[in-house]
């Protein structure tokens, strides 16, 4: 990529990714960045290697530290990023007052227990107050304003409960201090299971992931894409997808996903003759599966590990069939797309050959081998993770370009807690959130207003659900997001309607990412629209279109947990695999418009029924449903066998 190429990604990266929107010049500030943030990373290896401290201080040193270099680093607005000249006064205020507040939990830890007996002081209430505040200015800077008002909303919603004329949603109300106090030095707030999770596990993996991108496994990614699909039909679409799939592996974000790969992409898929709506959009949809893609998922894969109380392992493999569902989905889009556009594969001169990728670069998996045997060998996430460091460490000194100073090392260490910055101040917030929930019983009276509505339908339980999880998705980053959904809506489906429970929360865990990709806020296919210089919005509902397949995946695991490994067997979980494969292809061909060939409007509204038909886990649907597919690719291939079809069918 050239410096121009790497100047208008950075630039998308600051105008889509608020986690890249910091100051880019903070003088002398940036030696107490530095140190705060080698001093936190080094903190959790010691601790991932030695054991973890009490929740209460892991989760403080964890929070509080970051408070701190977020008011260093992030400015009150997005336009004084490039303006301002280094940190203004009330910033290094707001910094060393958020790591006091948040590190008196560790000074004070005895008597704060004792606290919860005797009474909190006036003093602690103060703390409490000023403690929230200071995370949810924090989580605005970083994450961005949408989740902030939801948190806050949920504030005013126990205090003011009472005064609600609607019996459902009303409550007693509490008091102030109580709210506060509850929600700072409890464990059902700010410091509940989302940041616990955060400082035991999340850092440490997004660290291996930093480790990781130091080697040069991003081009390896896309030269063994290329090498894979680049020389069939639609080649450089189907590349960008297997390359996004890849990058998923070792990165959890959507946006960063799409810039990271779609810089290379996007330009070779409209110089192949897709349009630049199509082309953004792929990518876009691509990167955006690549939060569910094992071993290194999304961070809110580990608070569903704590939640359902399963090891990692179950969720990585849970996610396994899922994430190949979700990106065949798209691949089959891509396919069907180039198939209607007569745009084939690259010549295989102009593609890297896949041996000599491998015999050159195929080292650079190691660390994901590592990672993924470590894990399915019983060892802590927490393990797992300092084996993936260090073996990500030791293949970045293979290649000279890739091997690390110790100048190199301190910045890498930098990095590493740069970039757990946003998820940190997201999951606290998240927290509060939670708790309010636990504080007022929201979750009990969101799930009489569900089963209300839905009258006892499944489908319609599972329908609003959805809506409610891509509506949240809209302003919440996604381990807020699942956060939320999991603490209200998926004891819903697992108690009023007896799904299972590995289901329940994939299923909201999945349309939470989706989001990323459904307008009117669509991130990632913003970003991409970016790159490939196509309208916004329109590479939203391309990106839709293309994905359409893949958005009944969770519908798919929903009505057959098979497809989650629950109650699996090795023929029943090829059955259904197969059957949903087949429905995503009528589903899929249906939205494009094309199966064999161009398809009439009947045809692609019998592929659509059909395709939905395969996704219920019962034979004589299932049968239904692909005796149609066949039936339509019988009559499209004779129509094929006599003659081009009339310019006048639909």
């Amino acid at each position: 990529m050239g410096k121009k190429e790497q100047l208008d990604a950075q630039q998308i990266l600051e105008k889509y990714d608020k986690e890249n929107q910091f100051r880019l010049q903070i003088g002398k500030w940036a030696w107490v960045v530095t140190f705060l943030g080698v001093a936190l990373t080094l903190f959790h290896l010691y601790t991932g290697y030695f054991g973890t401290l009490p929740s209460q201080k892991q989760g403080a040193v964890h929070l509080g530290t970051a408070l701190g270099i977020i008011f260093l680093l992030y400015p009150a607005r997005k336009a004084w990023m490039r303006t301002q000249k280094t940190v203004p006064w009330y910033d290094v205020v707001l910094a060393f007052t958020a790591m006091y507040v948040t590190y008196h939990k560790i000074i004070f830890f005895d008597s704060i227990l004792q606290s919860r007996v005797s009474g909190y002081s006036p003093l602690d209430v103060v703390i409490s107050i000023i403690g929230i505040a200071l995370v949810l200015e924090a989580t605005r800077r970083t994450v961005g304003l949408p989740i902030v008002i939801v948190a806050s909303v949920a504030i005013l919603y126990t205090l003011f409960g009472k005064y609600i004329p609607t019996q459902i949603l009303s409550h007693p109300g509490f008091s102030l201090d109580r709210i506060t106090t509850n929600l700072w030095f409890r464990e059902s707030g700010v410091f509940g299971t989302p940041i616990q999770i955060s400082a035991k596990f999340i850092f440490l993996f997004l660290f291996f992931g930093v480790i990781l991108v130091h080697t040069p496994i991003g081009k390896f990614f896309n030269d063994l894409a290329f090498a894979l699909t680049g020389r069939y039909t639609g080649g450089t679409a189907k590349a960008a997808v297997v390359a996004s799939a890849l990058q998923g592996t070792v990165s959890g974000s959507s946006v960063g996903n799409t810039v990271a790969s779609g810089s290379f992409t996007i330009p070779m898929m409209k110089k192949a003759g897709f349009t630049p709506e199509f082309a953004g959009a792929t990518e876009a949809s691509a990167s955006t599966g690549g939060q569910i893609m094992p071993p290194m998922m999304g961070a809110a894969a580990f608070i569903m590990m704590e939640y359902l109380g399963v090891s990692y392992a179950v969720i990585m493999l849970a996610a396994v069939v899922p994430a190949i569902l979700y990106f065949t989905g798209i691949f089959i889009g891509t396919h069907f797309e180039a198939k209607r556009l007569k745009i084939y594969g690259l010549p295989k001169a102009e593609l890297p050959v896949l041996k000599t990728l491998m015999v050159q670069n195929g080292y650079m998996l190691i660390p994901l081998f590592v990672i993924i045997g470590t894990i399915m060998s019983g060892f802590t996430p927490q393990r797992a993770a300092l084996f993936g460091i260090l073996s990500a460490y030791f293949v970045s000194l293979v290649r000279k370009e890739s091997r690390m100073s110790l100048r190199d090392i301190i910045n890498v260490l930098e990095q590493g807690a740069r970039v757990a910055l946003p998820v940190i101040a997201a999951v606290a917030t998240a927290g509060i959130i939670a708790g309010v929930v636990s504080i007022t019983g929201l979750g009990a009276k969101f799930a009489s207003g569900v089963i209300a509505l839905s009258g006892g339908f499944l489908i319609l339980a599972l329908f609003f659900t959805m809506v409610a999880c891509i509506i949240l998705g809209m302003g919440l980053p996604t381990t807020a997001n699942y956060v939320v959904t999991a603490t209200i809506a998926a004891p819903v489906l697992i108690n009023e309607f007896g799904i299972a429970p590995l289901a329940a929360h994939m299923f909201v865990f999945y349309f939470g990412i989706v989001a990323d990709i459904t307008p009117p806020v669509c991130l990632a296919a913003y970003a991409g629209a970016g790159i490939a210089k196509a309208n916004p919005f329109k590479t939203g509902i391309t990106a839709v279109k293309l994905a359409i397949a893949a958005f009944i995946v969770p519908y798919i695991f929903i009505y057959n947990p098979i497809l989650v490994l629950v109650d699996v067997t090795a023929v029943k979980l090829i059955l259904a695999i197969a059957t949903a494969l087949v429905g995503m292809i009528g589903v899929s061909s249906a939205v494009i418009g094309y199966f064999i060939r161009p398809s009439r409007l009947w045809e692609r509204v019998v592929l659509f029924g059909a395709g939905l038909l395969l996704i219920i886990p019962e034979l004589q649907t299932s049968l239904l449903g692909l005796a149609v597919v066949v039936l339509v690719w019988f009559i499209q291939k004779k129509r094929q066998e006599d003659g081009p079809r009339p310019a006048a069918l639909l």
